[in-house]
This record gives C-alpha cells, sequence and structure tokens, in this order.
C-alpha cells in the first residue's frame, strides 16, 4: 500500500530547520506485513530529542530513513503466525523490539536485546526486513517504528497493546518519555522513599523523571537546566527547587539544597558537563543514572578516588531498563488513576506538514512533547 511519509536523506543539517527544511514528506509504498508483523494505522506520534540527534547528526543512522519512534495506532491488518493482536487493538511502540528468546530477554533484562539493539542499528525490523520503498530503493526504519508517517507495518515484538480509553497522544509519550524517564527513577536507579533527586536536562524524558520521582515519594526533587523556560516548568511538574546547572555558584546552590548532595542524580541532557554536573552533585554514596544518547565520540573524565572514596556509583540507562510489555501497561494504570499527570508534558499538537517547524521548535528549546495528530 501507499503512504505518506516523513523521510530524512541527509544527517547533520544545519539549522533553522523551518528554512533548510530537513525532513521531506514522500509518498512511499509499504510491503505487506509478513511473518509476526501487523500494518498499524499510526494515530499520534511525538516529536523527541532523539529524533533530532539523527537530524543534527549526533545520533549517525543509515539513510534515506523515515523518521519517528514514539507512536501509538490501530491495528489495521496482521501478518502470519501473529499472537497476542488482532485487528482494531490500540497499540503503543517500544523502540527497542524485544526478541524474548537472547540470554538478555530470557532474563528480564529485555532493554539490552541484542537482535533488537542490531536490527535498530542496522535500520531495519527485527528480522531483517525494510518494508518502506520508494521506486524501487528501500528505505530504513527509525528503530523499528518509523512513526512519522500514516501507516507503518511493524514487528509484533515491537508492539504493547493498550486500553481504548487512553488518548492516541497521551499514549504515544509512553513508548519513550515516560518510559525512560520514570524507569530510570524505578528501575535503574531503584529510587526509595525519602531519598532526594536531582533531575538534570528538563525536556519531556527529565520532566518524566520528576513525575516519576514524585510518584516514588521523593523526599525532595531538584530540576536543573540551562534554559529558563524548561525551569519555570519544571515546578509544574513537582520539582520543589529549580538551579540553572550554567550558573557558576549551582553545585554549590544544590549542595545548600540538600543534604551535602542529593542521594540521586538523573541526566538526560546528553552533555558532557550535564554528566558531570550530576555525578559531583552527589553526596557519598550517591547514585548517579544517565540515560541520555552524546554523540558517539563524548568522552567524560572522572576521577577515581572519588568514585571509589566516596563509593558513588554510574549506571547508564536504556529504554528506562524496562520491560515495556509489563512497565508500559503499569504506567498506563498509574496515568489512569491520577498518580502521574503525563498529559502535562504536552505542549504543543501538530499536522504531519509542521514537521520542520515542530523540529525548529524542539532543537531551540521552546517546547517539551510536541505531539503529530493523524487523521
Amino acid at each position: 500500500m501507499k503512504t505518506r511519509a516523513v523521510v530524512l536523506h541527509k544527517i547533520g543539517h544545519e539549522r533553522p530547520y523551518h528554512k533548510t527544511k530537513p525532513l521531506t514528506i514522500e509518498e512511499v509504498e509499504l510491503d505487506d506485513p509478513g511473518f509476526e508483523e501487523v500494518l498499524v494505522k499510526i494515530k499520534a506520534a511525538g516529536i523527541c530529542h532523539s529524533d533530532l540527534s539523527v537530524v543534527d547528526g549526533n545520533r549517525p543512522r543509515p539513510v534515506p530513513m523515515v523518521l519517528g519512534h514514539e507512536a501509538a495506532g490501530v491495528i489495521e491488518e496482521v501478518g502470519d503466525h501473529v499472537k497476542g493482536f488482532k485487528k482494531g487493538d490500540h497499540v503503543v511502540f517500544a523502540f527497542l523490539p524485544s526478541c524474548g528468546q537472547c540470554k538478555y530477554c530470557q532474563s528480564g533484562r529485555t532493554a539490552l536485546c541484542e537482535p533488537g539493539a542490531a536490527a535498530n542499528t542496522a535500520g531495519t525490523l527485527l528480522n531483517g526486513d525494510r518494508k518502506i520503498k520508494k521506486d524501487g530503493k528501500s528505505y530504513y526504519h527509525h528503530l523499528g517504528v518509523s512513526g512519522f508517517a500514516d501507516y507503518a507495518v511493524a514487528s509484533i515484538h515491537s508492539l504493547v497493546k493498550i486500553d481504548k480509553k487512553i488518548p492516541f497522544d497521551v499514549a504515544a509519550i509512553f513508548g519513550c518519555a515516560i518510559l525512560t524517564g520514570v524507569g530510570a527513577v524505578v528501575n535503574t536507579a531503584k529510587m526509595r522513599a525519602g531519598e532526594s533527586a536531582l533531575v538534570v536536562g528538563l525536556g519531556g524524558v527529565g520532566l518524566s523523571a520528576i513525575l516519576g520521582a514524585q510518584a516514588a515519594g521523593a523526599s525532595k526533587i531538584i530540576g536543573a537546566d540551562i534554559s529558563q523556560y524548561k525551569l519555570d516548568i519544571a515546578k509544574d511538574f513537582g520539582a520543589d527547587e529549580v538551579v540553572n546547572s550554567g550558573d557558576k555558584d549551582a553545585m554549590d546552590k544544590v549542595k545548600a539544597m540538600t543534604n551535602k548532595g542529593p542521594d540521586i542524580a538523573l541526566e538526560f541532557a546528553g552533555a558532557m558537563p550535564a554528566l558531570d554536573f550530576a555525578f559531583n552533585a552527589t553526596n557519598r554514596g550517591g547514585r548517579t543514572v544517565t540515560a541520555a544518547l552524546p554523540h558517539p565520540d563524548a568522552r567524560l573524565s572522572l576521577n577515581p578516588l572519588t568514585l571509589v572514596g566516596q563509593e558513588k556509583s554510574l549506571k547508564g540507562c536504556y529504554l528506562g531498563s524496562s520491560s515495556p510489555k509489563v512497565d508500559i501497561p503499569n504506567l498506563m494504570d498509574m496515568y489512569q488513576a491520577g498518580r502521574l499527570p503525563v498529559e502535562k508534558l504536552i505542549t504543543h499538537h501538530l499536522k504531519l506538514e509542521d514537521i520542520n517547524e515542530g523540529f525548529e521548535r524542539l532543537a531551540a528549546g521552546e517546547a517539551i512533547r510536541q505531539v503529530i495528530l493523524f487523521d
């Protein structure tokens, strides 16, 4: 079938994106869904910094690629040997497929699925196929999703069935922003009630982490960023204090706001100064978690004496260290119970034609979560 799709033909475009227009809307051909695959009609897709990192070259991916990795929709058609899904089901995409068979999936660490990671790097679906074509040329899939399109063919191992009562714009952001931000708090940092938290980088994932820390019973939550716009928003999400991490006395302020530093620091900015700030801000025995994806050439310098002598820890977090098929429904239950007000993350609703303007707004730091709505 034919569908509209947002295509990136070259990475590393210069701004402003509403003028350079790195993304084009094209009519492409989708192959029919095959073994353990379904056709999904996309209803909503969020614009995330991980998409921006492909456009600006910080996260190199093969091109031409149909972007978009945070989406929700309705199953329109099922392929062969599809179990657990049927036409009409509402689904959310998880941006890393989990094969269920590798040692990581078998041990419950689906965020480390080896076949899933290999497929994402190659720009294919889990089975290695590419279903998107134009003029006989295959296009690459973005993280098994390619959600900036009217329709997408996906592996069932990239999908989670959800309650039909949840609005699609809200549902979409559970697949990345909520899963990663809340997961970093409860799965990776393993926050205990009464602990204090510093959240560095207040985009959609960072603000989700604030919501998660609040739900987990944090005694104090500090938001840090270099954007005043985001600092102003952070308190609406539950931050008790905010600090501009670019200020010379920012570290002293954080130490003064806590008992010589927070118990946990979570970094989502994707910049080495931000991660350095987060690690050094924590108290003795502090735990630092980073879920950001900086440029592959970026390097961090740590003092081993601090690491050892103060028993600090630094841990990476991908996909919120979660199991999407378990965690997304649980997080949605919290949302429906009013304990996770994720709708506050959505600052803009867009049409597909607004895609380049949306990316410029994101790059300028003038939005949290922009969600494209499809008719």
